[in-house]
């Protein structure tokens, strides 16, 4: 994919941030784990910009801001501690090489394997155990037991209609967009029948919505880009889950690739529009137990680079999906 000289060197060059750096080179460009480039930025994470940030305030036991022992300090409060912590540092491309992730990671699957031996928490909801599954992927515990606990629990959650809810209901929502981006992690190889199944329901329930239409409005913090996003949802969420899924090329993504690109700004990138949680969407039916931490990488309404490069690595999936495709 091309991409004007002056934005790659602010996504590539070496003022930006090596988990940006990285998914520019693999995901935009297309380059091979092999390349020196790619090696030398996954090999900076971790150790500057962002990630070193987060891993600086780690407690030697694996904990952030509140150690102990008591389950909901991996939870709350929102969004600072271990669960948050873990779920940004999966999406800026580290693993459990690094011994500050695993430290974390295994304290995470330790504490949270319940009696059913899975990740669902005790209520059994939908972005609880996406999001620990999608995380825990990326960490590289895909054999784990409670991970593939986890994915069983995930396919049995699954509406008749192919979504998932966080709440009762035997319908689907948009909003429950966490097992899907958890099996987009998942190597082909490594996909059972029932969840390549599961994965064409679940892409059909989002592809028969263009990935934005639900009810009678439109609810407008969908429109809004954000990260992190942890479990709220917004049509960029949904781009990135089905290109990585391989429906790049699928005609109905049009309505949400124009809504992408008409958020480009003139200088070629794309802005945060808010923090979480977006008021607009704590109003529209969404509680918070205790305090709330907003935690930032950026600022909104500023050209962002984790932004700019989630929107170019979703246009150049659906650049090569297009170019597969038999004429």
């Amino acid at each position: 994919m091309r991409v004007a000289p002056r934005l790659r060197t602010w996504l590539a060059g070496r003022t930006s941030d090596p988990s940006v750096r990285l998914r520019f080179l693999t995901e935009v460009e297309g380059r091979p784990v092999t390349d020196p480039a790619v090696r030398a930025a996954r090999r900076a994470i971790g150790r500057t910009g962002w990630a070193a940030g987060i891993l600086e305030d780690q407690f030697p036991d694996g904990h952030w801001v509140t150690p102990g022992s008591s389950e909901h300090e991996l939870y709350r409060p929102k969004y600072i501690v271990l669960n948050w912590r873990l779920i940004v540092l999966g999406d800026l491309g580290l693993d459990r090489r690094d011994r500050r992730v695993r430290r974390a990671a295994e304290l995470w699957l330790r504490r949270w394997s319940g009696a059913r031996g899975d990740l669902s928490g005790r209520n059994g909801e939908v972005c609880v155990t996406g999001n620990a599954v999608r995380t825990l992927v990326r960490f590289g515990y895909l054999d784990h037991p409670a991970v593939q606990r986890s994915i069983a629990w995930l396919l049995r959650d699954q509406k008749p209609d192919g979504g998932w809810h966080c709440f009762r209901s035997r319908t689907g929502t948009l909003d429950g967009w966490e097992a899907l981006a958890a099996f987009a992690e998942i190597p082909e190889a490594s996909r059972s029948a029932a969840l390549r199944r599961s994965i064409e329901r679940g892409a059909e329930f989002y592809l028969r919505r263009r990935l934005m239409n639900e009810g009678r409005t439109r609810y407008p913090p969908w429109f809004r880009i954000h990260y992190p996003n942890h479990y709220y949802y917004d049509v960029l969420v949904g781009l990135r889950t089905l290109t990585k899924l391989g429906y790049g090329a699928d005609p109905r993504l049009g309505p949400a690739l124009r809504w992408l690109t008409d958020k480009r700004r003139p200088d070629g990138s794309w802005a945060l529009d808010a923090d979480l949680p977006d008021l607009d969407a704590a109003r529209g039916g969404y509680s918070f137990e205790g305090p709330v931490y907003p935690f930032r990488l950026e600022p909104p309404n500023e050209p962002s680079r984790w932004a700019t490069v989630e929107a170019l690595s979703v246009l150049a999936r659906c650049e090569r999906a297009r170019s597969a495709a038999p004429s």
